[in-house]
């Protein structure tokens, strides 16, 4: 089973330490909530549950977890350090009421940073964005004279080159999402919904292993062409374009598949638009490699686009990083300069939208190597390979 053992939590910890040396920083706060998780996990492999957490990490010394009550057990259970404490300004952050729980323990912000920052006042902070006000407002007055600093780039630039354990984690993420794509394929035809079609793919994923459904793109027909969209009760007809993406999780790893087709009988128009996407996506392939310049990939995938006079609706960049997050750096434009590196796990998102002959997008998964890419969602790379058939 693919996983991230504590030996690697502890060396994670380890290089944060270091740069907060750097950076002369007492120490470190990692926000995260059940919906911005990614940063969360990488340091101490927790995802919580409708309450709110961080991980307070000291320029020397293990790591505080610090969550609330409902979830004690089960961070106990996941997370790779054993000192979990709880705070009421994390509990249950949906309702106004005031809830009482008598057989918990609490400890304060002005504790836990007190103990983190051993006398320090310079905190780092990774989640400035993601955390709500009356929290920052909370921990800022923890500490007399506490300086918070935007910390997210020390975590962005250790999680740009994967590890093994993260790319084995990432090829279970690419399987799980493979095999609920392989059972989408069946269900999306004339005459089911688009939500009896999610619903069998995102039920075969989890079938696969899939720790959960990150989430589920879809639209057929003129819906196609919503570029971001939820399955709904309309029927599937003969000849929409399917617009599907199928983003799975494993181990806080997050795969996404998205192989663009016609329900029933293709057009030639849909048939020419297919081709140019599935021609995009096989120069891509040439670029995907240690050392290539990520702009000249972009421009190459463009290229192809202004070719078959399809420019217009090239909305956005036809790559973007991926990891604990569906999307991340390396997130490239065709003015990039940065090469690609070997160990960086990447997802094509090449699409057009609005054209006449339709709206659709490939999204496949891939290992940067230095002789070329690793595919992580192969079933998707077969299908563009073979393209139009």
């Amino acid at each position: 089973m693919a996983s991230i053992s504590k030996v690697e939590f502890a060396a994670r910890i380890g290089r944060i330490q270091e740069e907060l040396g750097r950076r002369q920083l007492d120490g470190l706060v990692v926000y995260g909530d059940e919906y911005r998780k990614e940063s969360l996990r990488y340091v101490c492999n927790y995802w919580p549950i409708f309450e709110r957490c961080a991980c307070f990490i000291p320029r020397r010394g293990n790591p505080i977890l610090a969550g609330a009550p409902e979830g004690e057990k089960y961070a106990r259970e996941m997370s790779a350090w054993g000192d979990i404490r709880n705070v009421k300004e994390f509990a249950c952050v949906s309702v106004p009421e005031e809830i009482d729980y008598p057989l918990a323990t609490f400890s304060s912000f002005k504790d836990i940073l007190g103990e983190t920052l051993g006398g320090g006042r310079r905190l780092g902070l990774v989640g400035l964005y993601d955390m709500p006000t009356p929290i920052y407002n909370r921990i800022q007055k923890g500490l007399d004279g506490l300086e918070i600093v935007d910390a997210a780039s020390v975590l962005q630039g250790l999680r740009l080159v994967k590890s093994d354990a993260e790319i084995a984690c990432l090829k279970e993420a690419g399987r799980c999402a493979c095999a609920g794509y392989e059972k989408l394929l069946q269900a999306a035809v004339p005459g089911n919904t688009e939500v009896y079609a999610a619903g069998v793919a995102e039920g075969a994923a989890r079938m696969a292993g899939a720790e959960a459904i990150t989430f589920m793109v879809f639209g057929s027909g003129e819906r196609a062409d919503t570029i971001i969209g939820r399955a709904t009760d309309k029927v599937i007809r003969d000849g929409d374009m399917i617009m599907a993406a199928l983003a799975v999780q494993y181990e806080g790893y997050v795969a996404t598949a998205e192989y663009p087709f016609v329900a029933g009988t293709a057009t030639a128009a849909q048939k020419r638009f297919l081709g140019a996407l599935f021609e995009a996506a096989n120069v891509q392939l040439r670029y995907l490699k240690d050392g290539c310049i990520s702009g000249e990939m972009v421009r190459a995938v463009k290229a192809v686009f202004q070719q078959h006079q399809l420019s217009a609706y090239d909305v956005y960049p036809p790559m973007h990083g991926i990891g604990l997050a569906e999307a991340e750096s390396p997130y490239p434009d065709e003015k990039a300069v940065y090469p690609l590196r070997s160990g960086m796990c990447v997802n094509s998102d090449i699409s057009l939208f609005g054209s006449p002959g339709g709206s659709n997008r490939i999204e496949e998964g891939f290992v940067i190597r230095d002789s070329g890419p690793e595919s992580l969602t192969p079933l998707i790379r077969s299908l563009c390979a073979r393209g139009i058939g």
